[in-house]
């Protein structure tokens, strides 16, 4: 990487962080009194570990997203690959207001599985400019995998 595009670099960080900051806009409203109110599930992590976690997926979507950008390769192809990015990031922004600001995790299970599917597909896109992009959002994926099952259980259980 040069110099000249660590700022292309910080943007794309910023604008996956951005995202996250909007989906704990609506996890800060509900997160203290509704959430704790819950029935969890067996493997639920403590509540410390939800924000490292998400911030370092964030700044992995971001970096995998400035690779994609690096790689170049054919418009037609880098657009399928910023639109499906795109797609993700408002899904995942938009569970957040489901879960915790509608706090309806029937309809935030719905949602989560189409937010898998649109990581899938934003791994799939990027994977075909570069394919340490696409791994990187391997974490990514695995996470969301483990939060469907949370989200699913929260739903049963409550």
């Amino acid at each position: 990487m040069k110099l000249k595009d660590l700022p292309a670099l910080i943007g794309f960080v910023i604008l996956a962080e951005a995202a996250g900051a909007v989906g704990s806009f609506f996890t800060a409203s509900s997160v203290g009194d509704w959430y704790v109110l819950l029935e969890k599930p067996l493997l639920n992590p403590p509540s410390w570990v939800f924000g490292p976690v998400w911030t370092t997926l964030y700044a992995l979507m971001g970096i995998a997203a400035f690779l994609v950008w690096k790689a170049g390769g054919k418009p037609k192809a880098r657009r399928a690959a910023f639109t499906a990015f795109g797609v993700q990031l408002a899904l995942n922004s938009i569970w957040s207001a489901l879960f915790f600001g509608a706090k309806n995790p029937g309809l935030a299970f719905a949602e989560i599985i189409l937010l898998w599917a649109a990581i899938l597909w934003t791994m799939t896109a990027f994977n075909r400019l570069s394919r340490a992009a696409s791994a990187l959002l391997a974490p990514y994926l695995a996470w969301v995998s483990f939060a469907a099952y949370l989200n699913f259980m929260l739903w049963i259980l409550n």
